[in-house]
């Protein structure tokens, strides 16, 4: 295992916190681009964003001190899987009930990755569904709306 991954591991063991978590109503068309994320209520966090396959969605601390710009690349990526699109017209700028805008970030390997409020999301590889196993730690934080 690699140095991050048992930094990770070793914070992990008092940071696990389950969801009861629910979408709430987004509506959504084929005519427009969808919402890249979902806001949900959950009980230790308040109302929080999730991607559309329930993952929490983070932000780094890292990235948020250097204005978005992306820091997250290699081992880091693949402990925490970047929220990715294929175009950015398929991200609707505003997700109702939700202050801040989602925007698009190119990584330096080509993709497009979202970001909200500035800062790109990312999600935890071992997270399930519906649970937060990271926030507050190693400056990963949960999305909080």
């Amino acid at each position: 295992m690699t140095r991050l991954r048992w930094t990770t591991l070793g914070v992990l063991v008092g940071c696990v916190v389950v969801l009861a978590a629910a979408p709430l109503a987004t509506s959504r068309t084929t005519a427009t681009p969808t919402p890249p994320a979902v806001k949900v209520k959950n009980r230790a966090f308040g109302e929080i964003l999730q991607s559309t396959n329930r993952l929490p969605l983070y932000y780094w601390q890292q990235e948020k001190r250097v204005g978005g710009k992306i820091r997250c690349t290699g081992q880091c990526a693949r402990a925490w899987p970047p929220l990715v699109v294929k175009s950015r017209s398929a991200v609707r700028a505003r997700l109702a009930g939700v202050k801040g805008v989602f925007g698009v970030v190119r990584r330096p390997d080509g993709r497009l990755q979202v970001t909200f409020r500035g800062l790109p999301l990312y999600a935890y590889h071992d997270d399930p569904p519906n649970t937060v196993l990271c926030d507050n730690v190693d400056g990963w934080f949960v999305v909080r709306v």
